[in-house]
């Protein structure tokens, strides 16, 4: 048997990667499972982006390579989204490099900045990418726990001085995935400050910028001055869009940022199916019409779960953006535990906090993607559950048999 490399042997489990599995081996068994585990809503994307699928991929030319160029209208669609948004301009052969999903340019950006003895700081509970791209490309990793008592926020002068001389690389997601966490401009202005005082690249991740509740509005980095001069930021079709699977995304930054991704992801992918890029135009063109319609949507699964997972006995609070409930669990019930037994009992997925890393336990997180009927039919599930295990000596019992 090959060794393996022990750069892939640093790799911890990703929790997401055997939840299909297990929901399959629910199902096969007649269990009625309400899946509230990834950020994967049950709703269809634009009308017209499926219109505009079907009519380009008929063309021939739209299904040859794509290569790291893409479709130019697409680049150009990208760079007038930023302009109307966020009133910001970007150069759409320069500045924008279209992406497989926003998870691959995450993880591909670190091969062009980490090595070792170089230090990315990572928010966790995060999204794994931000882990599994530096651990790949040799680098090390210092992991911030986001908690309750500075707001989900990273603060950087909490990190030792020697960790922040090494640092290459800072990975920031607001708002926030799992917690729900928004950061204020305020903030954001003294990350900024700090990573162009010592030289650090801000990796800036905002797919769920547009998926915003109660007047809240949602920033760009670049919004930040200065920022231009040490920051790239993501974006994806995948959440304000419901295309999770179509995996269209695109990073944006200044040409020598963009292009040191774009380099890298010469050496590792043909480009985004062109098809895929025309239907995100067409997308584009109807963000006005289309979005705030599928927000409303978000809004009332958002509340029900709110009001629903209160009703069960849990302590949660109406996030102002993301489509996520990050809930907070007793201290004697392990998320591991109980999510291992909302599955198995009740039939209800969710993912546990120590599932994003240590800093994440004592949380579990619920994903706003299926109906409010249905959302509150799992929290009545979860209510049970957690019953059950306060009750006492079932979390024992179940640590000692190995579910941890």
């Amino acid at each position: 048997m090959p060794r393996l490399a022990k750069r892939f042997e640093t790799l911890p489990e990703y929790v997401l990667a055997r939840i299909p599995q297990q929901k399959h081996e629910l199902l096969k068994r007649g269990v009625d499972v309400i899946d509230l585990g990834a950020g994967d809503a049950d709703l269809m994307p634009p009308e017209a982006a499926v219109r505009r699928l079907t009519e380009a991929v008929q063309i021939p030319a739209m299904n040859r390579y794509g290569f790291g160029l893409g479709l130019v209208k697409y680049r150009e669609a990208a760079s007038a989204w930023m302009k109307k948004r966020f009133g910001l301009t970007f150069d759409p052969l320069k500045e924008i490099v279209p992406l497989i999903g926003s998870k691959e340019g995450l993880s591909h950006l670190a091969l062009a900045y980490m090595e070792p003895g170089r230090v990315a700081v990572i928010p966790e509970p995060g999204y794994n990418s931000y882990i599994g791209g530096t651990l790949l490309s040799g680098g090390e990793a210092y992991k911030y726990a986001l908690r309750p008592r500075t707001n989900f926020l990273v603060e950087l002068d909490e990190i030792p001085a020697d960790v922040l001389k090494r640092t290459s690389v800072l990975y920031l997601n607001y708002p926030n995935n799992p917690t729900g966490a928004v950061a204020p401009l305020d903030y954001l202005q003294r990350v900024v400050k700090k990573c162009r005082e010592l030289d650090i690249l801000l990796v800036y991740d905002n797919p769920y910028c547009d998926m915003t509740f109660d007047g809240y509005v949602a920033p760009s980095i670049f919004q930040v001055d200065g920022a231009r001069d040490v920051a790239i930021e993501f974006f994806s079709m995948s959440k304000t869009f419901n295309m999770t699977g179509w995996r269209c995304a695109w990073a944006v930054a200044k040409p020598e940022i963009a292009s040191s991704l774009a380099k890298v992801k010469s050496f590792v992918d043909t480009g985004q199916f062109q098809v895929v890029q025309a239907a995100a135009v067409a997308a584009f063109e109807n963000f006005d019409e289309w979005v705030p319609r599928n927000l409303e949507v978000f809004k009332a699964r958002r509340d029900a779960a709110v009001s629903s997972f209160r009703k069960a006995g849990f302590a949660c609070e109406p996030p102002k953006a993301t489509m996520y409930l990050w809930i907070p669990l007793p201290e004697n019930v392990p998320s591991a535990v109980f999510a291992e037994r909302l599955m198995q009992d009740e039939g209800v997925i969710v993912l546990p906090g120590s599932g994003f890393g240590a800093g994440g336990e004592g949380f579990f997180r619920i994903s706003f993607i299926t109906s409010p009927e249905r959302i509150a039919e799992a929290a009545v599930r979860a209510g049970r559950v957690l019953k059950a295990l306060t009750a006492g000596g079932e979390t024992k019992r179940r640590e000692k048999a190995g579910v941890a």
